[in-house]
């Protein structure tokens, strides 16, 4: 990632400026999905929750955040990338990369065994940029209750499921002792 860029646990202050990154990164779809998904933002009140979980990550140029990644835990054992954005104007300098690897970084310490995220299959940088970070395709018929129910509200809210795909990392983590699982 460009030393310019750092990622850190959001900060209250920060939650505000997230919906513009979000709509911003969200024109990059345009054509792609339907015009009401574009703008379509993650509720600051969830936003805020996130932060004061501790599980709102965002990408900062300054002090300024230029990018974000919200996490949802479905389950106590499921964490959920539910959001990744990165401003256009900051783009393809690494970010979304540092970003994920930030989130599994938390997962793998707070002792998950997995990370579960769902994205555009046919989007040329969606599952493909995923797929080269580590995370592999999940069956539908392997899903858990709690992903069948995230596919579900995006059908509910106009994402067609045969365009989604559900992905998964499989996270390492460090056992007493040091030794990894």
């Amino acid at each position: 990632m460009d030393p310019r860029y750092t990622i850190a646990l959001a900060r209250p202050e920060h939650v505000a400026l997230l919906p513009e990154i979000e709509r911003a990164a969200g024109e990059l779809f345009r054509g792609r999905v339907a015009l009401s998904l574009l703008n379509d933002t993650t509720d600051e009140t969830d936003l805020r929750e996130a932060q004061a979980a501790g599980h709102l990550w965002v990408a900062l140029c300054g002090d300024a955040p230029v990018g974000f990644a919200v996490v949802e835990l479905l389950a106590p054992d499921l964490p959920h990338l539910e959001e990744i954005d990165v401003h256009p104007e900051h783009g393809r300098r690494g970010i979304g990369a540092a970003l994920v690897h930030a989130v599994a970084d938390w997962a793998s310490r707070a002792r998950h065994e997995e990370l579960t995220l769902t994205t555009f299959r046919a989007i040329p940088w969606n599952m493909p940029f995923y797929a080269r970070l580590g995370f592999e395709e999940l069956r539908p018929e392997s899903l858990r209750p709690e992903l069948v129910a995230v596919v579900a509200d995006e059908a509910a809210r106009g994402l067609d499921p045969a365009e989604r795909v559900v992905m998964r990392l499989r996270l390492p983590f460090e056992r007493a002792g040091g030794a990894k699982r």
